[in-house]
């Protein structure tokens, strides 16, 4: 957040996974704007437009009539996945590529930093717009300057399969705005530096221990991350978050988070193979969602000319 990373550089280790946001652009016979999600708009100008990440990235990419864009997703909005910033990249992918532009990763992540952040006013981070943009597994930097540096964490291959082999993710069943935590984060923030520069200082543990080959303290790093996390506002989780959180590790689970701003959404663990069975017993009633890591960011995946 940038009340954090305008003061001192901020980072976090992410990874791209293999749930997926869908955006098509097609010319539209008549030149009308049609826009399908959640809701369907039919509009005769872009000022009438009234979603705010689609008006946004037309502006940027100047396809501003004579168009229907439709989007799909794998996974809910509001889960803590990163769903609105994907949508963005996404969206601002297949508008340049509708225009015949082809645009870099680095291009892709500042325009929707710029749209979420900037335009629409979002009280958000940029790490879902990068690694939306980048994918894989990357350290990701923020600098005072607002520069940002994206390292790619360049590990063994079978270090990779034995970690996701051990990471179990669990639905709540709950959505939630992150708006509203990031809002309560960013306003209590002064009190929260040291906390704040230790997730900072974990991040890069983590991403060290993968490069050299190291998994078993995994669920350490994330027991530990979680607990800085959610003492930055009460909004984070709540007692049956933390009930359940709790059974998990009485079941054998290492560590984990809630993915996210948090309050809701999903539940990452680290879980010995040993111990999984008995933690998807103890999870019953949250949903299991099967994954795996991503090393492609936003791409187009089909051109009809």
């Amino acid at each position: 957040m940038a009340a954090f990373y305008r003061l001192e550089p901020g980072a976090v280790l992410s990874t791209a996974i293999d749930k997926y946001m869908y955006v098509t652009v097609n010319r539209y016979f008549e030149d009308k704007i049609i826009l399908k999600y959640s809701r369907t708009e039919t509009a005769d100008h872009l000022r009438r437009v009234k979603h705010p990440l689609l008006k946004e990235a037309m502006k940027i990419s100047g396809v501003t009539r004579g168009v229907e864009i439709t989007s799909m997703a794998d996974i809910v909005g509001g889960t803590g996945l990163g769903s609105s910033s994907s949508f963005t990249v996404g969206a601002l992918h297949a508008l340049h590529a509708f225009s015949g532009r082809y645009v870099r990763a680095s291009q892709l992540a500042r325009e929707a930093c710029e749209i979420e952040i900037e335009r629409v006013g979002e009280p958000i981070g940029k790490q879902d717009q990068y690694i939306a943009a980048y994918g894989g597994f990357q350290f990701i930097e923020f600098m005072p300057d607002e520069s940002v540096r994206v390292t790619p964490v360049i590990c063994p291959p079978a270090t990779m399969r034995r970690l996701g082999a051990h990471l179990m993710l669990f639905y709540t069943g709950k959505t939630r705005s992150a708006g509203k935590i990031l809002k309560g984060v960013r306003s209590g923030m002064k009190d929260k530096k040291a906390d704040l520069r230790e997730l900072r200082v974990l991040a890069d543990q983590t991403r060290r221990e993968l490069q050299e080959g190291r998994v078993d303290g995994f669920g350490e790093l994330l027991h530990e991350g979680w607990m800085l996390k959610r003492s930055l506002h009460k909004g984070i989780s709540n007692p049956e978050i933390d009930g359940v959180y709790a059974r998990a590790c009485r079941a054998g689970a290492a560590g984990g988070k809630i993915l996210g701003a948090g309050g809701g959404g999903f539940l990452l663990l680290y879980v010995r193979r040993r111990r999984q069975a008995s933690v998807r017993k103890a999870m019953r009633g949250w949903r299991e969602v099967s994954f795996g890591f991503e090393p492609e960011g936003s791409k187009i995946i089909h051109v009809d000319r």
